[in-house]
């Protein structure tokens, strides 16, 4: 490089301007940046007087012009780099342009000017030596390359939880070669940077703050999954740590070997508080079901062959034998046909909104409702016609003719519901044909103030309900009777 008279007044002015910079900028990343651009002009300056004054020996002078030169470029590249890329009265680095990409593009392009404008011996090595150079530098390269493409895509920042491989924590620095994080037990893990960018990233703090978290407990199959539900939502509307919005869920994940897996799923604002969050809410799930009498059952596995019991106890067949006293259609019969009937007849369990019953199907039996309430509906407009509590009864007549339902029928709440079949109310019919007389009586009246109140609210035309002998006929046609009831 020759030496040339315009060196000293460029040196001078770009002093003059880098400091004038570093005096009207507020940035603190402007003014480290422009403080290494004052140091190179100063250095610059410098070895320009020494090479004016021809203090040093030729062929050293030669060397002392290329440093000379590859100062003021490389001062001159990062001050424009780092003036062009950030606020100059602002105090912020812009989030796509981190201080790490901003010192890559400095060095690049300052190399590219060194290379192959200015053509200096230092940049312009043998490809074998950039090979030797490239396999011993390999795995800092890569950590370099990785750490890039992560300022570039911010797949996580400063502050963030995030789960990498086996490791979770709290970014707290990036550099070139590794991301440091923080555990929640207190200690600093350094994660190259070349492992994060191969490995999937799990990022807890975005796209949004709220984080869900998610657990599981088992309850015994004695519990009715409503109640179970119903005990978990009422601990996570008191836990203060879970937000209400979204809002918590709790699904049945599994029917394990000794118990119902219920998972229960909500939402934090502090992901660092997660292992806190699930032992309040075990906690009060455990008190929860204490208090509502359920069952966690203990996380064993037995085999055994179990002996069903061969009926009911004699508490619940004397709760059954009240109910069915109740009951206007089952009141013409004798104590003992009752007792024969509840029997003979088998209990059902039906969950909230679950369907008993559906218009239209065919049907041959009818239900009493020992718990819960029944809705019922007709089609096609899906009016509710009634609402059946504990001690009342549907489907009498699918039962007495046969006839395919006339509603339909769901569960408010879980109800238990006993259920008379054709089948049996047969045999008491048969040993008694005269209760049939008694039992249309009943069913007609009934029927007539059902019909009334469906055309109230239906559609069309009411259905017309039959005299007392017609339906009388019917059902004795349906069990096999002649129509004398012999």
């Amino acid at each position: 490089m020759v030496h040339s008279w315009y060196h000293l007044p460029v040196g001078l002015l770009f002093l003059a301007v880098t400091f004038g910079l570093r005096v009207l900028s507020v940035n603190r990343l402007i003014r480290d940046k422009l403080r290494l651009g004052i140091g190179l002009s100063i250095g610059f300056l410098v070895l320009h007087l020494v090479l004016t004054q021809g203090w040093v020996e030729p062929d050293l002078a030669d060397t002392l012009r290329s440093i000379e030169g590859l100062l003021l470029v490389f001062a001159a590249v990062s001050t424009l780099v780092v003036v062009l890329m950030n606020p100059i009265r602002v105090d912020r680095v812009p989030d796509r342009f981190p201080s790490i990409v901003q010192d890559a593009l400095t060095y690049g392009v300052f190399l590219v000017i060194a290379t192959f404008v200015m053509r200096e011996r230092f940049f312009t090595t043998s490809a074998v030596s950039a090979v030797v150079l490239g396999f011993a530098l390999q795995d800092t390269l890569g950590n370099m390359f990785a750490g890039l493409a992560i300022q570039v895509d911010k797949p996580f920042r400063v502050g963030h939880w995030i789960a990498v491989s086996s490791m979770e924590g709290l970014v707290t620095q990036i550099t070139w070669r590794a991301t440091k994080l923080r555990t929640k037990t207190g200690n600093f893990v350094i994660v190259p940077n070349s492992v994060i960018g191969k490995e999937p990233i799990t990022n807890y703090s975005e796209p949004a703050v709220p984080t869900r978290l998610q657990l599981e407990v088992g309850a015994s199959y004695n519990a009715a999954p409503n109640d179970v539900k119903l005990a978990i939502h009422e601990v996570l509307a008191a836990e203060s740590l879970v937000l209400k919005t979204p809002t918590p869920d709790v699904l049945i994940s599994d029917f394990g070997n000794s118990s119902i897996v219920y998972r229960v799923r909500f939402w934090v604002d502090d992901y660092s508080r997660d292992e806190i969050v699930r032992d309040r809410i075990r906690t009060g799930i455990y008190y929860g079901f204490q208090r509502r009498q359920i069952e966690i059952p203990y996380p064993i596995q037995v085999e055994y062959s179990r002996e069903w019991p061969s009926g009911r106890s004699a508490e619940r067949t004397a709760e059954l034998l009240r109910l069915a006293e109740t009951v206007d259609v089952l009141r013409p019969l004798t104590e003992a046909e009752r007792a024969e009937l509840v029997e003979l007849s088998t209990e059902r369990l039906y969950g909230d909104s679950e369907t008993v019953v559906r218009q239209g199907q065919p049907g041959a039996s009818m239900f009493l409702i020992c718990s819960g309430r029944l809705r019922v509906t007709v089609e096609p407009s899906g009016a509710e016609v009634a609402i059946v509590d504990a001690g009342g009864y549907i489907g009498e007549m699918s039962l007495l003719t046969g006839d395919p339902r006339s509603a339909t029928v769901t569960a408010r709440g879980d109800a238990v519901l006993l259920e008379i079949t054709a089948d049996t109310f047969r045999r008491i019919v048969l040993a008694n044909p005269t209760v049939l007389e008694r039992i249309s009586s009943v069913i007609e009246e009934r029927r007539a103030q059902l019909a009334e109140r469906a055309a109230t609210v239906a559609a069309g035309p009411a259905a017309i309900a039959e005299g007392p002998r017609p339906l009388l006929r019917k059902i004795q046609r349906f069990f096999g009777l002649a129509a004398d009831g012999r």
